[in-house]
């Protein structure tokens, strides 16, 4: 966020799509690409399964149901980690899981521990573990490679889906693409997921698995069956429209009684659901309602439970109210349902969030408040970015930055730190580091031949040699990690 209004110098003369279409010179043949493995063989090597997978997130992130907030992102991906932690066996890749906003009650696996979780399944949640369920299945069918098989075993209709799927890609890496590969990715990839049809004994193998990573995580099993039964129940009112996890995942008889079954044979385990479920179900919810009839839904939900419910559900359902409130620019009744929140229950890291956000609307300076989140929250991405925004507010650039590089030094894969150290370090008039950091936010969202064109600016810029050098080695290796993407991504698609 750039603070001074004005265009930082990093981004002056910047064409995105033509540094996306900078030509480099290229080996012809990089090193050291992963094996596909032999042409019998019965699966994708993960190496190549999670190129792909990182090569959806990567356009997937322009995609506008992509839900870009620090603390749902960090919160659904630490469980559905969590529950990877008690897998059977060991996983051969990382589990990410992401918000994409949807009300639809669904979820879908990508290539390489991707999952895509749709808001309308967090908000249909009744408690923390019946979401933990629909994870843990997920997370099944990555443990079991089921995915990977599938897309190895594809019929032609499938093959189809991934022949265009990996060409779009390839022409985004090309500098080719255009906003519409974006907008397409989630729902290719969930049309991928639907395509694959794994097998009833697939299915169950996930379920089996689930239920196991459910129980040794501390959830009660039985949010299994309850969110199973939810989804059966949505399948049959929306009977022919497609799209529910019922018909992506198809919810027989047979599965419904195997997982019963084996339930009845657990002794009952109580969990108490998280803060950060009911503060992150509430606040996707509010992302979700677009319309004014969604609104009005979402309302009456969360003034029902602010009446009626009790601890984290009551304050997440005030945060929303409050949340709503200030969206209205009426910053009294914000305040007071504010006040009530952190009255009813357990704190949050989005209620200071909020505070923040409040005081800023205000015109007040909101330094202090956001210091006083970030001692209480030093885990919240959220709130992090809050007590930066707020550093830079108030013209302590140099603050901002030591404070941003130590959290992008905490959180690698946060790439939004590194797009607020730029806008710092720019008005520090530290423009080589500048375009290194918006160079590195630009790596970690996909974009190489961006950041290749970034680094060569900053090259120009410098006159010291030793730096120059270490710039030279960051393009050349940025080069050659686009041209293996690349190589990659080609050998696939043959």
């Amino acid at each position: 966020m750039n603070m001074s209004g004005r265009t930082p110098r990093w981004a002056r003369g910047l064409c995105l799509a033509a540094a996306l279409a900078m030509p480099c010179t290229l080996p012809a043949q990089p090193t050291g690409l992963p094996s596909m493995g032999s042409a019998s063989s019965d699966d994708l090597s993960p190496p190549i399964e999670r190129l792909l997978g990182d090569a959806i997130m990567e356009q997937g992130r322009h995609d506008p149901t992509y839900i870009a907030d620090p603390d749902i992102n960090q919160y659904l991906t630490a469980l559905g980690r969590g529950l990877a932690a008690h897998a059977p066996q060991p996983l051969e890749q990382r589990i990410t899981v992401f918000p994409v906003r949807d009300p639809q009650i669904n979820a879908f696996a990508m290539p390489g521990g991707y999952i895509g979780v749709n808001s309308g399944l967090v908000v249909a949640a009744q408690s923390e573990s019946e979401l933990a369920a629909v994870l843990a299945h997920e997370i099944g069918h990555v443990m079991q490679r089921h995915i990977a098989r599938g897309i190895s075993q594809q019929s032609q209709s499938t093959g189809i889906l991934v022949a265009s799927m990996v060409g779009a890609l390839l022409a985004a890496l090309a500098g080719q693409g255009d906003l519409a590969m974006g907008v397409a990715t989630f729902g290719q990839a969930a049309a991928l997921d639907r395509q694959l049809g794994f097998s009833r004994s697939a299915e169950q193998e996930a379920d089996r698995a689930g239920l196991q990573m459910m129980r040794q995580a501390g959830f009660d099993t039985r949010g299994m069956v309850e969110m199973f039964r939810r989804l059966m129940n949505a399948s049959r009112l929306n009977e022919g429209q497609g799209g529910g996890y019922a018909s992506t995942h198809p919810l027989s008889i047979q599965r419904m009684s195997d997982i019963e079954n084996r339930v009845r044979e657990l002794a009952p385990k109580a969990h108490a659901d998280s803060a950060d479920f009911w503060f992150s179900r509430a606040r996707l919810g509010l992302i979700q309602a677009q319309s004014n009839a969604d609104r009005q839904r979402m309302l009456l939900s969360m003034r029902t439970d602010a009446k009626e419910a009790r601890g984290a559900r009551k304050a997440a359902a005030l945060y929303a109210l409050a949340w709503l409130d200030w969206q209205a620019k009426d910053y009294t009744a914000a305040g007071q349902r504010l006040a009530e929140a952190r009255a009813a229950g357990p704190g949050a890291a989005l209620l200071d969030v909020l505070a923040v956000q409040l005081e800023r609307a205000q015109g007040r300076d909101a330094l202090e408040t956001a210091a006083a989140a970030w001692r209480r929250w030093p885990r919240s991405q959220g709130v992090a970015i809050a007590y930066a925004q707020a550093l830079q507010a108030a013209g302590r650039d140099q603050e901002a930055v030591d404070f941003l590089q130590a959290r992008a030094r905490q959180w690698p894969e946060a790439a939004d730190f590194q797009k607020l150290l730029a806008g710092s370090l720019d008005r520090l008039g530290r423009e080589v580091e500048a375009r290194e950091a918006m160079a590195r936010y630009y790596e970690e969202t996909g974009a190489l031949s961006t950041a290749v064109e970034l680094l060569q600016q900053a090259r120009a810029m410098s006159g010291d040699f030793y730096e120059q050098s270490r710039l030279d080695t960051r393009i050349r290796t940025l080069r050659e990690d686009l041209e293996t993407r690349r190589a990659l991504l080609e050998r696939f698609k043959s």
